[in-house]
């Protein structure tokens, strides 16, 4: 029976993740700032005998903990909207919190896993991105708290391994969506469908041609228990997201005709450094992992109308 500790665990992924583990036999322990995660998100897991959850913060020392076997650090506010609204904390949340845990996996032995990002690809000139691909980040503009935090995070963790042997894994997540997203998320299904709901035009920022990966959260969590249970050969970089790639206003009209509504499409002008293209090349998880998504995005997308339905109609009573 494995003690896992999960950071970030009462986030959108991290409660995904949560009950994955639970399901698969380990002892859960799960630590969350509450910035951005709810515990909401895993309140029909508090019963449980074998999880636990703590409010804590990785930008603090987990002297605390004294006994853990694995540990999936989640902990870092993943939309534009919350991670650019205090740049700083961010920055200190990916540095600081991946030398903590870290520490905590040196101490203990433990085996970590960091929660990276597709983002350390920047606005990518490869196409699709490989693992091997340095990517083209601007380091000063507004997404670099994040961009760049993720990648000093990745390094984090390679000096690690190097100078300690400290047994990673690092897994650079594409778009990921599904049930529990926040409704203030911003990103751009959980807007999408919102808006759908509600009757309002449906915002495309850019000229939607841009493109995305879209990653159902299941498939994802499965991604990243393999990768966790991987040989002890694959501590380099792993792209965990679904290769289907789809224009926003391939998205957009989606959505629309999915949610049956009246909601027109309206432009705005596309944020700063957005990326205009996002695919992950899989091949390395296909053959190492021999993971692949399975969930459709017509199949995830209907599982998200769900959610944001009943929260909804929750939310008018």
């Amino acid at each position: 029976m494995n003690r896992t500790l999960v950071t970030g665990g009462a986030g959108f992924v991290g409660s995904f993740l949560c009950e994955r583990l639970l399901e698969d036999g380990h002892t859960v322990l799960c630590l969350d700032n509450l910035q951005t995660g709810s515990v909401s998100n895993i309140a029909h897991l508090m019963a449980h005998p074998r999880f636990k959850f703590c409010v804590m913060d990785v930008e603090l020392p987990l002297s605390s903990i004294d006994q853990v076997d694995q540990i999936f650090n989640l902990a870092c506010p993943a939309s534009p909207v919350h991670y650019q609204t205090d740049p700083i904390r961010t920055m200190r949340t990916n540095v600081l919190g991946a030398i903590n845990v870290l520490e905590l996996a040196r101490r203990t032995g433990a085996r970590i896993l960091q929660a990276s990002t597709s983002e350390v690809y920047g606005d990518p000139v490869l196409h699709p991105q490989t693992e091997c691909y340095r990517g083209n980040v601007n380091p000063f503009g507004p997404r670099a708290c994040y961009d760049e935090g993720k990648r000093a995070a990745e390094s984090l963790f390679f000096d690690y391994h190097r100078m300690h042997d400290v047994d990673i894994r690092i897994a650079r997540i594409f778009n990921t969506y599904g049930p529990r997203m926040a409704r203030e998320d911003g990103r751009v299904v959980s807007n999408f469908v919102l808006q759908a709901l509600q009757g309002q035009p449906i915002t495309i920022y850019g000229d939607g041609q841009q493109t995305r990966s879209f990653c159902f959260v299941t498939d994802l969590v499965d991604g990243l228990v393999r990768l966790m249970n991987s040989d002890a050969h694959m501590v380099q970089p792993c792209n965990l997201g679904n290769p289907g790639e789809f224009t926003i206003l391939e998205l957009a009209e989606m959505v629309v005709e999915m949610c049956r509504t009246k909601s027109g499409i309206v432009f705005e002008p596309l944020p700063v450094d957005d990326p205009t293209r996002r695919q992950p090349d899989i091949t390395l998880a296909k053959r190492e992992l021999n993971w692949a998504p399975r969930v459709a995005l017509r199949e995830g997308l209907a599982q998200t109308f769900a959610y944001f339905s009943d929260a909804e109609a929750m939310a008018a009573e």
